[in-house]
């Protein structure tokens, strides 16, 4: 059961290494969010348990550090102020938990990267939503099937599993990779 846990997650890992098509697509998302942040834009994530810890862990890199020593980069994790979270979920419910914060803090041409590993979580869709109405790019990370978040986003990464456990390694094994394309494509030369 171990070794074969490792081999699945190593299965997954190894096609993102070795499919052409998701080289090619990651350089895309690259440009799209160096783009982002070199026009004075922001990077706002959100997601749903693990998910939402994704969310936080890149956020953190990207507003503190990867690998390098810069500057910090803008980048807002949904999922961290509790007292929004919860006066949003006593007076509206879950769905616009993380479209209000959308509301309130997206700009045009800022990037939304919403994560979901089914790509049907209402509250990610509903923020797809607000995203889009504010001129923001939707960066989609869910798994392999895509979901509606397939159909919503301008950039959709579907992990190659339908496990969650294994679209999750994929989602933050993406997550580092993005923040390391960022940091050298900014400030590789500085």
């Amino acid at each position: 059961m171990i070794a074969g846990y490792f081999a699945a997650t190593r299965d997954a890992v190894t096609r993102l290494a070795t499919d052409p098509a998701y080289v090619e697509f990651f350089e895309q998302v690259a440009d799209r969010l160096v783009r982002c942040y070199e026009s004075g834009g922001k990077v706002i994530l959100a997601g749903n348990g693990g998910s939402a810890a994704d969310c936080q862990h890149i956020a953190g890199e990207l507003v503190v550090r990867f690998r390098k020593d810069r500057p910090a980069l803008p980048a807002i994790a949904l999922t961290v102020d509790t007292s929004v979270l919860t006066a949003c979920l006593n007076d509206y419910g879950p769905d616009p938990v993380f479209s209000r914060q959308i509301e309130a803090l997206g700009r045009e041409g800022d990037v939304f990267w919403a994560f979901s590993t089914s790509g049907n979580s209402s509250n990610i869709l509903a923020a797809c939503d607000a995203a889009k109405k504010r001129g923001m790019t939707v960066l989609g990370f869910t798994g392999e099937d895509g979901g509606m978040l397939w159909d919503v986003s301008d950039l959709c990464f579907r992990a190659p599993s339908a496990v969650t456990s294994h679209i999750q390694e994929c989602h933050i094994t993406a997550g580092h990779m993005l923040c390391l394309v960022i940091e050298e494509r900014l400030f590789g030369r500085k």
